[in-house]
């Protein structure tokens, strides 16, 4: 009975669920899981946002500091000394090297102070502006007899230890480049730059024109001057003061590789009387242009390069001063040829690296300037420079791996011509004092004149020699 009340009494309090109320209940179930769905959402978003927050008051690590500015350059001035100025066929390319450098280092401004090398007056202001406290910071300029005073003096610092610190930089040289600049105590003190050959230039057209062959020897240069001087043509065109390469390819060829380079410190090599006596035989053929005594080495160059003279000795920067087409296409370079009764082989020629850049001591003691300064100097020095100059001037690069085709046929005979000499000799410039140099100079017009004999002319600049190394 109790159990049967008991079912009685479930039936009554259970209610059958019927299809509406159905639908409602999933409708509500449906509403709750969006609105917790919801919650759920702007809360992680709020905890995403308090975690920035957070992490944005968190302080830096000493790693996640910004990086401080660098303070700006100092403003640096150089001045840079050199004889590409005037006429030089590398002046462009040398100015553009200059503006390469300010334009990467725009702090620093170079004062590109130039001369012509044709100009002797750059001597003397190199050398009154290294005794008087005027030093450029880079100076281009000869190495040998003509920078001793200052190197002796300590004006230029020595490249040895700049370059052993640099060995990228020192790899780009030749080494015979490097080499070819050492100044008698063994330090090298110039950077070199590009070297150079001199040479015979000789105009192919007008040999041709007048049944000429080329003066491959003594023989054929005095026929070759006694016929173009008879016709109005100058054979040699040549100044009698600026007699530079007058002086050094007439004693090279008289006295050869050994005699001419040993100058004048161990007296005077006979074969130095037949070069200047060699000159004055030229000169009674009529050799030399009729104002010789009075024009330099640029009216020279002028006269070869308008068609007016036959041959001239000249290095190998000649050629870019020449713009007659015509002449520059008919032009060919030679030794000068060897004379009777001297030692030459008629195969040596003057030419190697005679000038390269010092390092003013001044500049590398100046702390606001010393790492420019040397980073300048690498920068000029620099393979691609050494290339751009070489191409501009026609000369030997002093950069290793870099070959130089002639621009012209002319260039390319010239290059041939040095590396098929028996000997490439320094000047003799480079191996005697310049007072001595200039003595030996004015020695031309008074021999080709007769008003002074070889020998005497010689023992001038022999005492003038030794009284400067007292």
């Amino acid at each position: 009975m109790y159990d049967k009340n008991r079912q009685q009494k479930t039936k009554q309090i259970t209610i059958k669920p019927f299809k509406g109320d159905l639908q409602v209940k999933k409708s509500s179930l449906l509403l709750l899981s969006m609105l917790v769905v919801f919650t759920m959402f702007l809360a992680a978003c709020g905890s995403k946002t308090e975690d920035k927050n957070a992490a944005s008051e968190t302080p830096k690590t000493e790693t996640e500091k910004p990086k401080e500015t660098e303070a700006p350059k100092k403003d640096v001035s150089l001045r840079v000394f050199s004889t590409f100025g005037g006429t030089d066929s590398a002046r462009e390319a040398f100015q553009a090297a200059l503006d390469e450098f300010t334009a990467k280092n725009p702090n620093v401004k170079i004062n590109n102070d130039t001369m012509s090398a044709n100009d002797d007056g750059f001597r003397t202001k190199v050398n009154t502006d290294m005794t008087s406290g005027n030093e450029p910071d880079l100076l281009f300029y000869f190495v040998g007899a003509d920078a001793q005073g200052f190197v002796d003096a300590g004006k230029v610092v020595p490249l040895n230890d700049i370059l052993d610190a640099n060995a990228d930089w020192k790899a780009g040289f030749a080494p015979a480049a490097l080499e070819n600049t050492r100044q008698k105590d063994g330090n090298i003190y110039a950077a070199p730059l590009t070297g150079f050959y001199e040479g015979l230039f000789v105009n192919k057209k007008i040999f041709a024109d007048n049944n000429l062959e080329l003066p491959t020897d003594w023989d054929k240069m005095k026929t070759a001057v006694q016929t173009l001087s008879k016709k109005g043509i100058i054979p040699l065109a040549a100044p009698f003061d600026q007699s530079h390469y007058v002086i050094e390819h007439f004693i090279l060829s008289a006295a050869g590789d050994k005699g001419h380079n040993a100058g004048l410190a161990d007296g005077i090599d006979p074969n130095w009387e037949k070069g200047y006596a060699a000159m004055k035989e030229l000169y009674d053929l009529g050799a030399f242009p009729k104002d010789a005594a009075t024009i330099d080495l640029s009216m020279a160059s002028n006269y070869f390069g308008e068609g007016k003279a036959a041959m001239i000795l000249e290095g190998s920067w000649a050629m870019g001063n020449w713009k007659d087409a015509a002449v520059i296409d008919n032009t060919t370079v030679l030794p000068f040829p060897a004379m009777p009764g001297g030692v030459g082989t008629g195969k040596d020629v003057i030419g190697g690296f005679g000038s390269g850049f010092y390092l003013s001591k001044s500049t590398f003691d100046n702390a606001d300037k010393k790492d420019t300064a040397i980073e300048l100097l690498k920068h000029m020095t620099s393979p691609a420079v050494i290339e751009k100059i070489a191409i501009a001037n026609g000369g030997t690069p002093a950069a290793a791996g870099v070959e130089i085709k002639g621009k012209n046929q002319t260039a390319t005979d010239g290059f041939a011509m040095a590396a098929n000499a028996t000997s490439v000799n320094n000047p003799i410039d480079t191996m005697v004092s310049p007072e001595t140099f200039s003595t030996l100079r004015a020695g031309v017009q008074s021999v080709v004149t007769g008003k002074k004999a070889p020998a005497d002319v010689l023992k001038e600049a022999k005492a003038i020699e030794d009284a400067n190394k007292k």
